[in-house]
């Protein structure tokens, strides 16, 4: 957040950092259409201390609002103002340009306010970029979602092929019962992490996301939950060629990555006051050894979160386990390079060397 205004006596300017506005007023914000670039509404006499999230509020009431755009249609005006106020804040994003044409820009978040915006003091007018995403759904009910269902469906799997079951809908199982046990155990507990882990530890940068990839992300985190405890209770399944020494491996490689990723996710949490959004370079945390990662890597916890698949697959070797962890890994290395990109433009101090899951390597 913005320091506070501090008024400058011989000049009658009021500092907020390197910009300075008059009056303790900002110039005028435009907000203007992303996609059409109409104009939507004007605001004068704006506070400096205005956040993203109070124009977001104005823009979806529409009060003392003077409408810019071109509309001398009544229906079209009633329209316009009924969609704006249909629609909940967290649909809103804002990008910033101070030029008139539009080139691309930041995405604000709700907390940015306006005095923070570059150049701000030094122009007459401050354009904001507005899009509607669509239906939103917060990130903690995503998570709760996505991590309840395999917890459910692995569950009910192990159940139906119990042979006790009366169901008698899936073959029951009869051999090797230690070891699918001990799968179902560290299946079952990684999820029981992550919905812990969503309770008590994470702090969301972002407050929603769309709600068409709630869908997307459910379907894929269900569909391989359904079919690796298929597999792994099958009465056909085979133990691993190994034996028990190559469980025994997988299950250290396995508890080492939980742990690795636990340890991490502390450190993130650490990172971030409690409410805010507040961003900062990660780093390696003194009596936490495992943290020692974000030396090398930008995403640590997507390394440790790898590393316990390929040891659930080492442990179980079924080729469910394998593709879940194969296409895990992909999806978690572009989220990886992506926050190391924004690393390198946001810290002066992310070292050149960084790697984004890979240590060395990628």
């Amino acid at each position: 957040l913005s320091s506070p205004l501090i008024a400058n006596e011989s000049t009658g300017y009021y500092d907020y950092g390197k910009e300075f506005c008059v009056n303790k007023t900002c110039p005028q914000v435009t907000i203007i259409h992303f996609a059409s670039e109409k104009v939507l509404l004007t605001l004068n006499d704006v506070s400096p201390s205005t956040s993203i999230r109070v124009l977001k509020e104005k823009l979806a009431s529409r009060g003392n609002l003077v409408l810019l755009s071109p509309l001398n249609i009544n229906r079209q005006k009633i329209q316009v103002k009924s969609h704006f106020a249909s629609l909940g804040t967290s649909r809103h994003f804002f990008h910033v340009s101070n030029f008139y044409t539009f080139v691309g820009g930041k995405i604000l978040a709700n907390s940015f306010r306006l005095n923070e915006i570059e150049g701000a003091g030094k122009t007459s007018e401050v354009r904001l970029f507005y899009k509607d995403l669509g239906p939103q759904v917060g990130w903690s009910t995503v998570f709760y979602l996505e991590y309840a269902g395999p917890l459910v469906i692995y569950l009910v799997v192990w159940a139906m092929r119990q042979p006790r079951c009366l169901l008698n809908v899936l073959s029951p199982m009869q051999t090797d019962v230690g070891l699918r046990c001990l799968a179902g155990l560290c299946y079952v507990g990684h999820f029981v992490k992550r919905l812990l882990e969503t309770r008590f530890v994470h702090r969301f940068s972002h407050a929603t996301m769309p709600l068409a990839s709630l869908f997307r992300n459910c379907l894929y985190y269900w569909l391989f939950a359904l079919s690796i405890a298929y597999f792994t209770t099958h009465p056909l399944y085979t133990p691993p060629s190994f034996g028990w020494p190559q469980v025994y491996a997988g299950l250290g490689l396995f508890l080492l990555g939980e742990l690795g990723n636990f340890c991490c996710h502390i450190a993130l949490r650490n990172l971030r006051p409690a409410g805010s959004t507040l961003r900062q370079m990660p780093h390696p945390v003194p009596n936490s050894p495992l943290t020692f990662l974000f030396k090398y890597v930008a995403c640590p916890n997507y390394t440790y979160e790898t590393l316990s698949w390929i040891g659930f697959t080492v442990m179980t070797q079924t080729l469910p386990a394998a593709a879940f962890t194969m296409l895990g890994f992909w999806t978690m290395a572009q989220w990886a390079r992506n926050k190391l990109r924004a690393y390198r433009s946001e810290f002066a101090s992310c070292p050149k060397g960084l790697k984004a899951i890979v240590p060395l390597i990628y």
